[in-house]
């Protein structure tokens, strides 16, 4: 199954700035260097800029400019959540119309339903989810690496 099949229901975006959290999460308390962060993420620099300009205008990084500047967390890894990252950046798409086609339905038609409610388990998920539960690594050591990414076909 392809990467982009897999993370259909968020953004290419909403992906960037979970590595990026993850990444920071993982680096724990000091600032990162934002090429560090590309390298490590494979998130492209210019990009990983305009995601972390969106993490750090909602209060999920912060940044300092000049030596030993970069980004960091504002908060423990364990106490950002998934949703806060991704609405950071995006938002979850609901269904606005009928999958069906039904123009008017009083009540949600059966697929439209499934899909609405499938939608905020994912909201739901999200929400009950912290960057710290991604960083897996954790619970085997104390040092965790960020896993490189492969370009998969």
């Amino acid at each position: 199954m392809a990467t982009s099949t897999i993370f259909a229901m968020i953004s290419s975006t909403a992906q960037y700035a979970l590595r990026a959290t993850v990444f920071l999460g993982i680096e724990s308390g000091g600032f990162v260097g934002r090429a560090a962060i590309a390298e490590a993420t494979l998130v492209p620099p210019d990009y990983l800029l305009k995601v972390l300009g969106l993490l750090d205008a909602k209060g999920i990084v912060e940044s300092r400019r000049g030596p030993g500047g970069g980004y960091r967390l504002t908060a423990s890894p364990d106490t950002i959540t998934v949703l806060q990252v991704v609405l950071a950046v995006d938002t979850i798409p609901r269904i606005s119309e009928c999958p069906l086609g039904f123009d008017d339905h009083q009540k949600l038609c059966p697929l439209h339903q499934l899909l609405d409610d499938t939608s905020r388990k994912v909201e739901e998920a999200f929400g009950e989810t912290t960057i710290e539960d991604l960083i897996p690594c954790r619970k085997k050591s104390n040092f965790c690496e960020f896993p490189k990414q492969t370009n998969q076909v």
